[in-house]
């Protein structure tokens, strides 16, 4: 129909309105911009489709058929009422058949807006064996999209609040493994009611040593990670299996201390290290998805990579730490310039050890042009046991890459940026070597539990430990971690670092730090400057250490 045409079609409708006839009108005008039925009898009108906020009554409506749906067990009819009826339907399906769950009833709080609380109770039951479950969750309701339905906004956690992937299920039986008692270095057991930063890590260590611990499988409702060598997270024992007690390196006191630190920032993880064992005596999380970032986190370490960056420079003959490094305003390398941070001051004349200990960047950048693309890479490996994909720490553990990066890359990644990846036990691992000059794998289960291989390393030179150490305590006590380590006493050491993470407003904050014989590495996304969150952190947990 030509534009005109349909103009004064339009028109004439609006003198049919005028005149009375607004609902024939309505239907014209509604198949002319295409939204009515098209029959040629004059069918029903089609429904605006609606905007904005869900009303009062529309969350109320779509809960209550929701719950109906659900507590039927019709998962087709149930995951239809959500907004992605593709991910709802599955888990839906694995609630009623998989996880064997039945007789359940929901009980809708007061909505807070398009919020709404409810309460889940149902029967467990397996081959025989049955258990009352009870919990509590929350779902939101939207307006759909495309249809502006009032929907609910589909979350895994609707089902079950410890439900974290869209790709996760429900089962209920014989356990994976079984049971566990884990016990810290001194005997005292650990669990994840007492420490529930542990609880992810307690699964994970049930399923790799479950069977060797000399327990028996229990019966259980557990979640099944989608997510490869992901433990199976127990929710409810239907039957007791028998637990085998297994022994950890971790120290029930630094543990407590790391859980309390943590929880002060969002998306905080630590890790402490024995340096003269390689033991891990704390690692605690503070995230809502249960991610052990702590250990398999992959980002960007800013500058407490300057830890190996430095030592790269001293074995290469580079320089040393009273030798120059000067620390100009900005420094450009393969045509990208680098700045310091805000309010840094310019020193021509700065040694290794002064520009470490006020975290120059250009200083590093400096260097870029006379070190080769792999001597970042050579040193991350060969002294620091980095990068291999070779850590058997007990559970699964990110090892840090450092790859060869040419360009400018070559000097982002001399201040812990550009293609650079690590987490808080990789860090911690780094200062432990920076510390003994040996590198010692890090463990949370003893290696005699089942003689798995450890990886290996060089280390580090006398010489070069020696100024390491004297460069992370000149740091510790006259440079940007002073006033974070203020309060420890004995040997200490430090150094800071906040890294740029595409699409964020604040850097992520980083920090290490040694005291006596252990050493503690902390990253907080978003979380600024090195000492703003990272920092006390780390301060906390080694002064737990004594």
């Amino acid at each position: 129909m030509r534009k005109g045409a349909k103009a004064a079609i339009v028109g004439s409708v609006f003198a049919v309105m005028v005149g009375g006839a607004g609902y024939g009108a309505f239907n014209i005008v509604n198949a002319l911009n295409g939204d009515g039925t098209g029959g040629s009898g004059g069918g029903e009108p089609v429904a605006v489709k609606k905007s904005g906020p869900p009303s009062d009554s529309e969350v109320k409506d779509t809960t209550a058929q929701f719950f109906a749906a659900w507590e039927k067990g019709e998962a087709a009819a149930a995951a239809a009422l959500t907004n992605n009826a593709e991910k709802a339907e599955p888990l839906l399906t694995s609630y009623a058949q998989a996880a064997h769950i039945s007789g359940v009833k929901i009980t809708p709080g007061s909505a807070t807006g398009d919020t709404v609380p409810f309460t889940v109770q149902a029967t467990v039951s397996y081959e025989g064996k049955s258990k009352p479950l009870s919990y509590k969750s929350s779902l939101t309701v939207v307006r759909g999209i495309t249809t502006g339905k009032a929907l609910v906004d589909w979350q895994p956690s609707v089902v079950h609040p410890e439900l974290k992937s869209m790709d996760d299920t429900l089962v209920t039986g014989e356990s994976a493994a079984p049971p566990i008692e884990a016990v810290d270095r001194n005997g005292k057991v650990l669990t994840k009611e007492k420490y529930p930063s542990l609880g992810p890590i307690l699964d994970q260590l049930r399923a790799t040593y479950g069977d060797k611990a000399g327990g028996t499988a229990g019966v259980e409702l557990a979640i099944r990670h989608a997510t490869p060598d992901t433990a199976d997270t127990s929710l409810l024992t239907l039957a007791e299996g028998k637990a085998g007690k297994l022994p950890t390196t971790l120290d029930a006191g630094m543990q407590a201390a790391a859980e309390k630190a943590v929880q002060k920032y969002s998306k905080s993880s630590v890790v402490a290290v024995q340096p003269s064992t390689g033991e891990v005596l704390a690692v605690a999380n503070h995230r809502d998805d249960g991610f052990n970032a702590a250990f398999l986190g992959e980002r960007a370490p800013g500058s407490t990579m300057k830890i190996i960056s430095a030592a790269t420079l001293i074995d290469n003959g580079l320089t040393t730490a009273n030798g120059p490094a000067p620390c100009p305003d900005e420094a450009v390398s393969e045509s990208q310039t680098f700045h310091n941070l805000e309010n840094m001051t310019p020193n021509n004349n700065a040694t290794l050890s002064e520009s470490f200990a006020r975290s120059c960047n250009t200083a590093f950048v400096k260097f870029a042009d006379e070190v080769q693309v792999d001597s970042l890479t050579n040193e991350a490996q060969d002294r620091f046991g980095l990068g291999r994909d070779n850590w058997k720490t007990g559970i699964p553990s990110f090892d840090g890459r450092v790859p060869a990066s040419g360009g400018p890359d070559t000097a982002a990644n001399l201040i812990g940026q550009g293609q650079v990846q690590m987490n808080p036990l990789n860090m911690a691992s780094v200062t432990a070597t920076a510390m003994t000059g040996t590198f010692r794998q890090p463990v949370i289960v003893p290696q005699s539990l089942d003689d798995r291989e450890l990886a290996r390393a060089r280390g580090l030179s006398s010489s070069t430990v020696e100024q390491l150490r004297s460069m992370m305590n000149r740091t510790a006590t006259s440079g940007t971690a002073a006033e974070v380590m203020s309060e420890l006493s004995g040997r200490i050491g430090a150094k800071t670092g906040s890294a740029e993470v595409d699409g964020n407003a604040r850097s992520d904050s980083w920090f290490t730090g040694y005291r006596n014989d252990t050493a503690a590495a902390a990253m907080v996304e978003d979380g600024g400057h090195g000492s703003d969150a990272a920092g006390p952190i780390v301060a906390t947990v080694l002064q737990a250490g004594g």
